[in-house]
């Protein structure tokens, strides 16, 4: 595997690290998301924006002290390549390049694997303890510092009991991945545990004896485990994993996720969006308005300004 340098530079004394898989299409969410990271985090803590190589150019913009622009292909390994010339369109989303992992070439990695096995991988990566991830959609609100990710020292857990049932199918599919993955028995009867966040903070270490653990158990490579599978979560793999093996005195398990997310599909208007943003909660660091809701970025602006100002 390439290994980039992604020790600190101008914050060698940061705890604690951001990090955004994007691309060009979500350069302007890019835009005020960084921009909040800037205000609400403490100025020693870094942004790191992994994209394509072919949007590399257009994120540029951003480095500096506080930012940094890694190519996805800085931290996946040499084996796995996209293949521009195909195509998928999942969700009516924007068509995405497949990928292939030349040391398990089938299946084929969809967009959605590759963006889980990038946050998998950077994190492992990072020399900073404590890894915040924010998709691109997000909007930090409010001030935070490591305590806020860690009190006391233990990474919060984000895990909602009896939030997974029958009537989510996909996160049952996750849950019995995740704990095949770590050689857990089959998930018992539903209700499930939800681990799934838009704002998550990992341990690097809990990560690193996270996937140490998958490579123990399949015999592979982490990557290669966790690539062949068509239907996965990382969140719920972490999620998994810290709450079956790191028990609690490591973890600072909790039902508060620091988000007010709106999920739907439909845009909003302003008036919709600012009124929907009054609703941000005084224990919310920060909101997500998701990216498949195609909301305007005017929208979105004017309706934070007259929630948010300044």
């Amino acid at each position: 595997m390439s290994t980039p340098d992604l020790t600190p530079k101008a914050a060698a004394d940061s705890q604690m690290v951001v990090v955004t898989p994007t691309y060009a299409p979500d350069l302007e969410l890019f835009r005020d998301l960084h921009q909040s990271v800037l205000r609400c985090f403490p100025p020693n803590v870094r942004h790191v924006a992994v994209v394509p190589e072919t949007h590399r150019s257009l994120f540029r913009q951003f480095e500096g002290s506080r930012c940094e622009v890694v190519g996805v292909r800085e931290v996946l390994p040499r084996s796995v390549l996209a293949l521009p010339f195909l195509r998928l369109n999942f969700g009516g989303g924007q068509p995405a390049p497949l990928w292939v992992n030349l040391r398990r070439p089938y299946p084929p990695l969809r967009g959605w694997i590759i963006q889980q096995l990038v946050k998998l991988a950077v994190a492992s990566q990072m020399s900073e303890k404590i890894i915040v991830t924010a998709d691109s959609d997000l909007i930090f609100v409010r001030p935070v510092t490591a305590e806020t990710f860690a009190p006391g020292g233990r990474p919060r857990l984000y895990r909602l009991d009896d939030g997974v049932d029958n009537s989510l199918p996909r996160h049952m599919r996750w849950h019995a991945v995740a704990r095949d993955l770590v050689g857990l028995a089959a998930p018992p009867p539903p209700p499930l545990p939800d681990y799934v966040s838009a704002l998550v903070n990992w341990d690097r270490d809990v990560v690193t004896r996270m996937l140490r653990r998958i490579e123990d158990v399949t015999g592979r490579r982490w990557l290669d485990s966790v690539g062949r599978e068509l239907h996965f979560s990382e969140c719920i793999l972490y999620g998994v994993f810290a709450d079956e093996f790191e028990h609690a005195e490591h973890v600072t398990l909790t039902s508060d996720s620091l988000l007010y997310p709106y999920w739907e599909t439909t845009p909003l208007t302003t008036d919709q969006a600012g009124a929907w943003l009054e609703h941000v909660g005084s224990t919310d660091i920060a909101y997500m308005i998701s990216a498949k809701s195609h909301t305007p970025m005017d929208v979105r602006r004017a309706a934070h300004a007259s929630v948010f100002p300044g």
